[in-house]
């Protein structure tokens, strides 16, 4: 699990293919039963449609389908997206409008793994990393330098919370947290100290940050 690809922000897509259109989505998941609410919910938005087709991997389950198309030209080509670029715990669902014109075993495949290559290249991905989470109420005279600091790259600032002074949660990778701990400590004369200290998993990217 620590090298498989998390989907911070879900990913869309739209191609058209011979007048037939396919509207693509990769969506992060977590449960069985969200994976079915949200096809129940791509089935009612697309009512009109005429196919939903989708793949998922969840946790050591995945599973196809190709929901009325010729078996294996839908369903077997995205679950190979998934697998091929080492997505964790994602969905992808491909509805498709029919043109009036058959595309072919050869064409759906290459329509649907198209629709699902562009949805994940919308999304932002990035890799399972283990970090601290933790909390810091400062005054704010303080802000500014906590901030500055952030711009090091080494921790993420997260929620905040304004009263007579500013009450932080930071995020740091594990590996990082003692340099962290120190460098508060410096920058705050030793007047300084970590809060709600928990242990977690992140993920990363474009500026973009999800704990899981």
């Amino acid at each position: 699990m620590a090298d498989k690809k998390i989907v911070i922000k879900e990913g869309t897509s739209e191609i058209v293919e011979k007048r037939s259109r396919f509207i693509g989505r990769l969506i992060p998941v977590s449960s069985e039963e969200e994976i079915d609410l949200i096809i129940k919910e791509t089935k009612k938005k697309y009512f009109d449609a005429r196919h939903n087709c989708f793949a998922y991997v969840l946790g050591n389950t995945k599973r196809a389908s190709d929901d009325g198309e010729p078996q294996g030209t839908a369903g077997k080509p995205i679950l190979e997206v998934i697998e091929k670029n080492e997505l964790a715990d994602s969905l992808i669902i491909v509805t498709r409008y029919f043109g009036g014109t058959l595309l072919g075993t050869g064409g759906l495949v290459r329509a649907y793994t198209q629709a699902a290559v562009d949805a994940l290249n919308n999304a932002v991905t990035g890799v399972r990393k283990s970090g601290m989470a933790f909390k810091l109420d400062i005054p704010y005279t303080m802000l500014g330098k906590v901030e500055n600091y952030a711009k090091k790259g080494t921790v993420y600032l997260l929620e905040r919370e304004f009263t007579e002074g500013v009450s932080i949660r930071v995020l740091t990778n594990e590996a990082d947290f003692d340099t962290v701990n120190e460098d508060f400590i410096t920058l705050f004369d030793g007047a300084i100290e970590f809060k709600d200290v928990e242990e977690c998993f992140y993920v990363a990217a474009d500026d973009t940050v999800r704990i899981l």
